[in-house]
């Protein structure tokens, strides 16, 4: 897999990419990740790649030049499954749709800044909106660290356990179930017995029976 992230402020996505999980499956050529400033591609003099709106509201809006600029670029360099701009008004993120993500080969990813972008990059250049949440950010940098991350880990080999991904929260539309470590017994707070029982069945139908109590406690949205 190839994403390639299109920002005015690359400097934002230097960390998300040079740790942990993420590094090691960059490290094994599981996935290529490529930050593009896109004031490289400003046709003005002092690489400027926003303007006022012309509503008149306040705040600055990234212009169309440079980010067409850069995504036909990349476009006639290879063949994108989608576009996608990180934007508020966007579909909400879930795990649904981390799963279809990390089977694509070629993911461009926009991030919004300032006020937003010119809506003809919208309407012209993107395939599709994705939004993390129901809160407006500084910018679509850590939207699209997010979006990365949920993605890569998904691929096959990134993780040392495979297995591991399809046990998290939200791949059944529940809540992972809790877990443990040793010691078994802290401070008199032990591990409940049944995880220390050796029967596998017996663990399997606990930890399913407390995924589904803990989503009906706290996500009961999610058992619709």
């Amino acid at each position: 897999m190839r994403i390639d992230i299109l920002t005015v402020v690359p400097e934002l996505l230097e960390s998300p990419f040079q740790h942990s999980i993420i590094k090691r499956a960059i490290e094994k050529k599981l996935v290529e990740v490529h930050i593009h400033n896109i004031r490289d591609y400003s046709l003005d003099k002092h690489r400027k790649t926003d303007d006022y709106a012309f509503s008149g509201d306040a705040g600055m809006v990234m212009t169309i030049q440079p980010i067409e600029t850069l995504i036909n670029k990349l476009k006639k360099e290879r063949n994108y499954d989608t576009i996608i701009y990180t934007s508020p008004d966007g579909q909400r993120l879930d795990q649904n749709k981390c799963n279809n993500l990390s089977t694509l080969t070629n993911i461009m990813i926009l991030c919004g800044h300032y006020k937003g972008v010119d809506q003809r990059v919208r309407d012209y250049l993107i395939t599709e909106e994705i939004s993390i949440g129901d809160y407006v950010l500084s910018g679509g940098e850590l939207a699209a660290a997010i979006i990365s991350d949920s993605i890569i880990r998904l691929i096959p080999g990134v993780l040392s356990d495979e297995t591991s991904a399809l046990f998290d929260s939200f791949q059944d539309n529940l809540l992972a179930p809790p877990v443990y470590t040793r010691p078994a017994d802290y401070k008199g707070m032990k591990v409940p017995e049944i995880l220390l029982s050796g029967n596998q069945k017996a663990i399997d139908n606990w930890k399913l029976e407390q995924s589904i109590e803990r989503t009906k406690q706290l996500r009961p949205d999610l058992l619709k």
